[in-house]
């Protein structure tokens, strides 16, 4: 039995318009079919266009500009969907991307734990899921984890880490909202 809750906002109905359709192409290999979340978007063609137009919504996610390595920005993803009890972005990423960016299935599996195994990850990324736990959980970050991000990070770095995990917690926002069905690419 199917107990998975019923999308609020149903996703677009294919095939795309045209406009919708040659975006969507812009994100997705050639016959994978779009991601749920994806088509929910795309129910707003002007927002949908505008995101994937300006950069902001690329094959890679959201606001990949390429200056933080591939590993590190998918473990900041998938830490801050779990932070945001977001399966479904989790699930998303886990299936289509997680692996190709760097991360092993321990790592992935390891990123829903309360406490991440120091064994798979270095100190740096342990500072940085510190910081993810803190902005996502309680809007704060405390002196300790502070310390600890600058023995690896410049201000520029951290800028950016901060603002993907604002932009990954607004996606948790967007799936409570329209309770997307879950992507089934296995």
């Amino acid at each position: 039995m199917n107990t998975a809750p019923s999308p609020r906002i149903a996703p677009q109905s294919q095939p795309l318009p045209a406009d919708v359709a040659e975006r969507m192409d812009r994100l997705v290999p050639p016959g994978m079919p779009p991601p749920q979340i994806f088509l929910t978007v795309a129910r707003h063609a002007e927002l949908f266009k505008e995101m994937v137009d300006s950069g902001f919504l690329g094959p890679t996610g959201l606001a990949d500009h390429k200056r933080l390595a591939p590993a590190l920005r998918e473990a900041i993803v998938l830490r801050t969907c779990s932070a945001a009890r977001c399966d479904y972005e989790f699930n998303l990423h886990e299936q289509t991307i997680s692996r190709r960016m760097g991360l092993s299935s321990a790592q992935i599996g390891d990123l829903r734990e309360p406490a991440p195994d120091a064994a798979l990850w270095a100190p740096d990324l342990l500072a940085v899921f510190r910081l993810v736990d803190g902005l996502v959980k309680r809007l704060d970050v405390d002196d300790a984890t502070w310390t600890a991000l600058r023995e690896h990070f410049d201000e520029t770095a951290l800028l950016e880490i901060t603002q993907l995990v604002g932009h990954y917690t607004g996606v948790a926002m967007l799936a409570a909202l329209a309770r997307p069905a879950l992507d089934r690419y296995r």
